[in-house]
């Protein structure tokens, strides 16, 4: 009022509305992996002991040879000789064919049993000489043995298809994973971009050129590496480590198409700029349609930025969601429907279509929403001082939904607030830094002391309540139904053997849940619980848990007693 009265001018709040928001999880820039992380999906059965190891089951032998495993795959039929196998390709040198039966007539059919109605699959017990199969793959590429190989315990599609050895030795030799359809993926989080600079994505104005960004947003030449430019809506960025990662899938790509399919190597690149340009596949969880980008440059950020109409087209509206990219050739080649479980949802998260022209009119509304004036009109301003619905003004912006339908929807986009780097800021929240979760509280707490806004009672409170108490009710549920598991051949049972031994392989068998688990956060949560002054109630749940957890743990009969006892 007084900065009013003295200046004669109307001097408003900065802000008259501050809002706070937060990440409910961190940045993700890492490859996506299943658990064990295999090379090639081909069974190694119980003989590939828990790391599934071919060379570990080609040393086993369940008959008189070494090398012979027992495994459920895919039966096949020569056309010519009419021998029975699994390989595409007969020993005599013709293809074979899928033989499919009903698993309770035993009738052959394509699909459905004639008789009883039931879905026909390949799959057959077989002994397979594991053997001869790795070591002839690694004759058939030039290749020695790596350092590991590893496989499934067992296939989960329908007809039980295996993946060549020779793919899972040229995965292995360059260090990469395999996931469930035959791909290799890396996951980012998702970042909206609609501009950026050819400086803060590491590539140049003339490599850029040629890729046809030949102006930047302004319709001047490119020329210069701090010349802004529209981002053209199947362009992604990714991070480095991605860039490292996907440089040596395109290492096992080339060698799979000459040494296996003795063809031309298609990236033969030699760095991850070597990348800069070639098409890739970008995929969300949960959803079946691919989406065709384009890679343009690197990031020092852990994510990978991308159009809001290309993460929209996902199915994602970038509230802190991860996708994965593939590259296309590396989908083209090792993709196939015969891999994916045919339990529910073993379709999902596979790349089953794709989108090669993204139409933006087709994409989630919220991408809709997007505002590209250059700056607010003064009515955005005096509204907000009225808390006005953006109903009301939705007029006096350029939104992308009165351009769907023109040439206007891909170009001509504008900001109104500017930045320094696309990648500003912390390159890793502390949550990745900090090594525990013991750590990840105590610094969470320390930040709540010191700012005034944030009662850290409740921070406690809710920490505990929300994150600790769950996990050791969790896992002492999973403590008292945990099945035990054996440490030679990985077999897990329900029930502990009376012989104390693993019946299949006679190996030690030991617990999968353990007591240290349990009690993993009992004693920080009630040392924060006391420190804080948490609540009563929230108090007494935590001494509850720990009488149970006790009662379950000591050993009272091992307590020497004494005369005192019983006084």
């Amino acid at each position: 009022a007084c900065v009013n009265r003295l200046s004669g001018l109307l001097v408003r709040a900065r802000a008259p509305t501050r809002i706070g928001a937060r990440m409910g999880r961190p940045e993700k820039s890492d490859r996506r992996l299943m658990r064990p992380p295999p090379h090639v999906l081909f069974p190694t059965g119980e003989m590939g002991g828990k790391g599934r190891s071919v060379q570990e089951a080609a040393k086993h032998s369940t008959s008189s040879s070494t090398g012979i495993i027992n495994v459920q795959i895919e039966r096949r039929v020569c056309k010519s000789c009419g021998k029975e196998g699994f390989a595409f390709k007969c020993e005599c040198g013709s293809h074979t064919e899928m033989k499919r039966v009903c698993p309770r007539c035993n009738i052959p059919a394509p699909g459905r049993c004639p008789k009883c109605g039931e879905e026909t699959n390949a799959v057959a017990d077989m002994q397979i000489d594991i053997k001869k199969l790795y070591f002839q793959a690694l004759e058939n590429l030039g290749e020695r043995e790596p350092e590991s190989l590893k496989g499934v315990l067992g296939l989960s599609s329908r007809d039980k298809t295996p993946e060549p050895l020779e793919k899972g030795i040229l995965r292995a030799k360059h260090g990469i994973n395999i996931f469930k359809d035959g791909t290799v993926r890396y996951d980012l989080t998702d970042l909206p971009l609609t501009h950026f600079r050819p400086d803060e994505i590491a590539t140049s104005p003339q490599v850029l050129q040629g890729l046809g960004y030949t102006v930047d947003m302004h319709g001047h030449p490119l020329t210069r590496p701090e010349q802004v430019c529209e981002l053209r809506i199947q362009d992604i960025i990714l991070s480095r480590d991605a860039g490292e990662h996907l440089l040596r899938v395109s290492w096992f790509v080339d060698e799979l198409l000459v040494k296996f399919y003795h063809l031309e190597p298609f990236y033969n690149a030699r760095t991850p700029q070597d990348l800069i340009g070639k098409l890739m596949i970008g995929l969300a969880p949960h959803t079946s349609a691919g989406v065709l980008c384009r890679l343009i440059g690197y990031t020092p950020a852990s994510a990978g930025f991308g159009h809001p109409f290309f993460h929209a087209a996902k199915r994602r509206n970038c509230d802190g969601d991860e996708d994965c990219v593939m590259l296309l050739m590396d989908a083209l080649l090792n993709f196939s429907m015969s891999y994916l479980p045919a339990k529910r949802g073993g379709k999902m998260d596979a790349c089953l279509v794709m989108t090669t022209i993204l139409n933006p009119v087709e994409v989630d509304k919220e991408a809709h929403n997007l505002d590209l004036s250059p700056a607010y009109p003064l009515e955005f301003y005096e509204a907000t001082l009225s808390a006005a619905s953006p109903k009301e003004l939705e007029g006096r912006f350029d939104l992308v939904s009165q351009r769907l339908g023109t040439e206007l929807q891909y170009q001509g986009f504008n900001f109104s607030h500017a930045t320094t780097d696309i990648a500003a800021g912390p390159r890793n929240s502390a949550y990745k830094t900090l090594e525990t979760m013991i750590d990840k509280m105590d610094a969470q707490l320390e930040l709540a002391r010191m700012i005034r806004a944030v009662d850290e009672r409740d921070v406690a409170e809710r920490v505990i309540n929300s994150h600790f108490l769950p996990d050791l009710i969790g896992n002492l549920h999973a403590f008292s139904k945990q099945r035990v598991r054996c440490v030679k051949c990985g077999a897990k049972y329900r029930r502990p053997p009376l012989k104390e031994s693993c019946p299949r392989c006679g190996g030690r068998i030991i617990l999968t849940v353990h007591e240290g688990s349990v009690r993993k956060y009992l004693e920080v949560s009630i040392k924060v619980a006391e420190e804080y002054g948490v609540s009563s109630y929230t108090r007494q749940r935590l001494e509850l848990l720990k009488m149970e957890i006790d009662s379950l743990f000591k050993n009272e009969k091992a307590r020497q007693t004494g005369l005192a006892d019983f006084m």
